[in-house]
């Protein structure tokens, strides 16, 4: 069966890093980790090819080649998702669709047209799909009904079908789940609250296949909360520090984690020593009030500000997901993020505005409540310029017009710098021996157009030289990281417009509120 997979567009979004990627001369950030795990569970006597169009487009000849479409996304990119779906069609293909966004709202008009709905996770439902093919079954839909498979039967992923110098990052999986019960996040309705973790053996042979294939940079374990299960997240650690020895460090890492990570010197110590340079805490807000009533009650036990600065001083880059629309809300919640942002110095922080995701607990009280505006199939899921998708408790301009004005604070150039600078220097230095690898003539390239942009033509130049100082004389060790982050500027530069732009227009479409002191959006 000559199967063609296919990842459809993202919107340009916090993460898209599209200047960034161009001066590394790379196309996206992280690959399709989770179509090249089906390609791994489905027969591997089928022919496989797999597009990305986040790298490139599609080939007639690839269209012509192909038996069997496989299409798998996020609900962001539902509306590509629908483009290839009718595409495949047209050109009378069957297709098979997957991953969260079918999983999540198998009857949404955008896959309406699929011939087979793989639901929930492939472990259990890819033999059902393989079994309907054999029977020569036209269409079908498989789910699993709630079971979760054990993860230690997954085989390693079919890394060789991608692009690998299109991505900045790759991805790998330990775990799925996370223990807690966030009433807006959906990874607990996918994937449940008991986290479900490979084997040490296991994520060490995925790392060989990746060292194999040629490489070099960073990796993402993409975890929905890395550790959920301490016990076997600290089993694997030495694993992977002990493989990073023997290899001179080839690869760094970065992660998901509850805050509580904070909590665990011995977590912390073990993540840094097997090179973790960074982690995402879904830290959410600084009001305790909204904390609790999203029941983020693990963010409330002990001071956010302390657990950042502790996490820091082990090595580990903070990034940190930020919400603003929580019921009860009070006014200037935005100038709250910004302040304790600007406070821990936490570089890169990602901020959006509340979304109710199908089938969350949110979603469900909302519905309850007659305050969605839009249905589950409509929803577009979360993307730092969508308005709010239900009625919030205070006047959605006010909130819209407060996220503006916080985002666009964040990413001033002059305030980002003088951020990344203070978070910089108390930040702890690397425990373990440095990498052998030299930096390439694209590495260097990209330095000397940082070094123009923000040291010679911009305003910045005076801050630039004098951080640069700062930190080649304080925390020398970290001298390269810290530039690369204040590279991720040239990315903010440009997303910030974009925030403020299409937020602005879909206010401007929005009916008229009662009448509040909400002041109209300025340009920035």
């Amino acid at each position: 069966m000559r199967t063609l997979f296919i990842y459809p567009l993202f919107p340009k979004t916090f993460w898209s890093y599209e200047k960034i990627l161009e001066l590394v001369n790379r196309k996206v950030l992280l690959p399709p980790l989770g179509l090249v795990t089906v390609a791994a569970l489905l027969p591997q006597e089928w022919e496989m090819k797999l597009v990305d169009r986040n790298v490139r487009e599609i080939t007639e000849a690839e269209w012509n080649w192909a038996e069997l479409v496989v299409i798998s996304g996020m609900i962001v990119q539902k509306d590509d998702m629908q483009v290839q779906i009718e595409e495949a069609k047209r050109r009378g293909l069957p297709v098979a669709v997957g991953g969260p966004y079918a999983s999540s709202t198998p009857d949404a008009p955008e896959i309406a047209d699929a011939d087979f709905k793989v639901l929930d996770e492939g472990e259990i439902t890819l033999p059902m799909f393989v079994e309907a093919i054999q029977r020569g079954d036209s269409g079908g839909r498989f789910s699993s009904e709630g079971e979760k498979p054990d993860v230690t039967s997954t085989p390693i992923p079919r890394f060789d079908l991608l692009e690998l110098d299109a991505y900045d990052s790759m991805s790998v999986q330990f775990s799925r789940g996370c223990p807690f019960n966030c009433e807006f996040c959906d990874i607990i309705v996918l994937y449940g609250r008991k986290p479900r973790t490979k084997t040490p053996d296991q994520l060490v042979a995925e790392l060989q296949s990746l060292y194999d294939l040629g490489w070099r940079r960073s990796i993402f374990l993409v975890d929905d909360n890395f550790i959920g299960n301490k016990r076997n997240a600290k089993l694997l650690l030495p694993e992977i520090k002990h493989w990073q020895e023997e290899r001179g460090y080839p690869f760094s890492f970065a992660t998901e984690a509850s805050v509580d990570l904070a909590d665990d010197e011995e977590m912390m110590r073990m993540m840094h020593e097997a090179r973790f340079e960074s982690v995402f805490l879904g830290i959410e807000t600084p009001d305790e009030a909204s904390l609790e009533t999203s029941r983020k009650i693990q963010n409330t036990r002990n001071p956010l500000d302390a657990a950042v600065d502790r996490i820091t001083a082990n090595g580990i880059r903070v990034m940190a997901g930020f919400i603003i629309g929580f019921d009860g809300e009070k006014n200037g919640a935005g100038r709250r993020i910004v302040d304790f942002v600007t406070r821990t110095g936490i570089p890169a922080a990602m901020m959006g505005m509340l979304q109710a995701l199908p089938n969350t607990a949110l979603w469900y009280r909302l519905e309850k409540e007659g305050r969605l505006i839009q249905d589950k199939d409509a929803a577009k899921g979360v993307n730092q310029t969508n308005l709010l998708n239900f009625k919030p408790t205070r006047p959605i301009r006010d909130i819209a017009n407060e996220y503006v004005e916080a985002f666009c604070a964040l990413y001033e150039p002059n305030a980002y710098m003088d951020r990344v600078y203070s978070y910089y220097l108390k930040m702890g230095a690397p425990r373990w021996k440095g990498s052998t690898q030299l930096p390439t003539l694209t590495d260097l390239k990209a330095l000397s157009i940082v070094i123009w942009r923000q040291g010679l033509k911009r305003s910045t130049r005076g801050r630039f030289w004098r951080y640069m100082f700062g930190m080649a004389t304080q925390n020398p060790a970290l001298l390269e990281q810290f530039l690369v982050v204040l590279a991720h500027n040239e990315h903010f530069l440009e997303y910030r417009s974009i925030v403020q732009s299409e937020i602005r227009e879909q206010l401007e479409s929005l009916p008229p509120e009662e009448p509040s002191e909400s002041k109209e959006l300025q340009p920035v």
